[in-house]
């Protein structure tokens, strides 16, 4: 049996140990189109704080590690599959054939159609190519512009201060990391971004980049309603999208991403996507989404290989939108329907000025969201109540007075199932 894995993240590495442990005689490949080993893009930041080196941001480290369970790396792109004839076509125009097949191709990131984004000093933060750019020119007394406040960009923020540049953030939201937080955690967050010394421009959008004769800086960001920016650097963080590009004319049935069932199984029955290029179940509001977070990632890889293996045995009962951020040592977390559902309650706890923040969303009596600043005393057990489903009866009453009784209302909760 040949299985193939397309895609080096978390997901493809996952889904080949899996495969490994469960067929010790599988031939397995594992293709990709870095040049690096497999890494995390979670290391990154560390990588451009000079905390880790390059090799820090390896998934595994041992550099025989692959080959030492016969896993074989082929580095290149794929730019076809061929669903009819059971094989995918390399960028050297090679073809590899497969009996299954798994596209953890994952995603890249996005940028806004605007002049001057593809100048030599403007860069993504996606790629350890990327961060290599990124670092040769984020130096001690440059000025950079940070395009996005989401999640990535927000990640970013202390390893550029620690590089000792001056920085400018610009988002279009009204607010930071709008996917994540609401309003008040937005402006909190954006508050304390702005005390550590970095200048926050929300309700802002870049419409030009231009190159400048200035021997001082090698930019001009051209802002919609503010005066412009000079930079030395621009990084852009808007976005990313799942990479199906090359399964054009494959046959396999994409939306977002790549449509999949509860085996993580495209519509073609030897065909299998996982993480980032996956549109799966959503736990919480049962419809299909893309979920770009590395938790679901590593479910998807787990779970679609042990179906390629076994047929099918092991349903994907939908991953809980998760998110776990450090901003410069601020911890801000989303679970779930953070957003609250139609019908529900919330529970509100705020301390401005200590920075902390707390909110969580019922469906009845069952716990279905929390977003948090400052808090992280929560975060074991809310992932248990929500997936759990758990009837918290009277520990509703008591959340809603107080949200913070969260671990309380668990270890309650749990004993009286036991």
């Amino acid at each position: 049996m040949h299985y193939i894995i397309v895609g080096a993240g978390p997901s493809g590495v996952i889904a080949c140990e899996t495969i490994r442990k469960m067929d010790q005689d599988a031939q397995i490949s594992l293709v990709t189109g870095q040049i690096e080993p497999p890494y995390s893009r979670m290391a990154i930041p560390y990588f451009l704080e000079e905390k880790i080196t390059q090799s820090g941001t390896y998934l595994r480290h041992d550099a025989n590690y692959f080959s030492n369970n016969n896993i074989d790396i082929v580095s290149q792109l794929v730019t076809k599959v061929d669903t009819a004839q059971n094989n995918i076509v390399l960028a050297n125009n090679e073809t590899m054939a497969y009996d299954k097949l798994l596209i953890a191709t994952g995603a890249s990131a996005i940028s806004p159609p605007i002049a001057g984004i593809d100048s030599c000093n403007v860069h993504n933060c996606w790629t350890l190519e990327d961060a290599r750019n990124i670092a040769d020119k984020a130096v001690s007394g440059s000025s950079v512009v940070l395009m996005g406040a989401g999640f990535i960009g927000c990640i970013i923020l202390q390893s550029l201060l620690k590089r000792g540049v001056k920085l400018t953030v610009v988002e279009m939201g009204d607010r930071m990391v709008p996917r994540m937080m609401d309003d008040t955690a937005g402006g909190l967050l954006k508050s304390w971004c702005e005390s550590k010394g970095i200048t926050i421009l929300t309700s802002q959008q870049v419409t030009a980049i231009n190159e400048t004769n200035n021997s001082d800086h090698a930019l001009n960001v051209e802002l919609k309603d503010a005066e412009s920016l000079a930079a030395d650097l621009v990084i852009c963080a808007t976005g990313v999208k799942s990479n199906i590009t090359f399964l054009e004319n494959s046959g396999i049935a994409v939306d977002q991403g790549i449509i999949v069932n509860e085996f993580l199984q495209t519509n073609i029955d030897n065909v299998y996507a996982s993480g980032d290029v996956a549109q799966a179940l959503d736990f919480s509001d049962q419809t299909k989404h893309v979920q770009a977070i590395q938790p679901t990632a590593v479910e998807h890889g787990r779970i679609a290989a042990i179906n390629m293996v076994n047929d099918n045995k092991n349903i994907h009962q939908g991953s809980i939108n998760m998110n776990i951020l450090d901003t410069m040592g601020l911890i801000s977390t989303s679970f779930g329907q953070w957003m609250g559902v139609p019908g529900g309650e919330q529970s509100i706890l705020l301390d401005k000025d200590n920075y902390r923040y707390l909110n969580i969303q019922f469906k009845d009596d069952c716990l279905v969201g929390i977003s948090s600043l400052g808090h992280t005393q929560h975060i074991g057990v809310v992932r248990g109540l929500i997936r759990g489903k758990v009837k918290l009866g009277i520990w509703k009453d008591r959340l809603m007075e107080n949200p913070s009784r969260l671990m309380e209302a668990y270890l309650a909760t749990s004993l009286s199932q036991v």
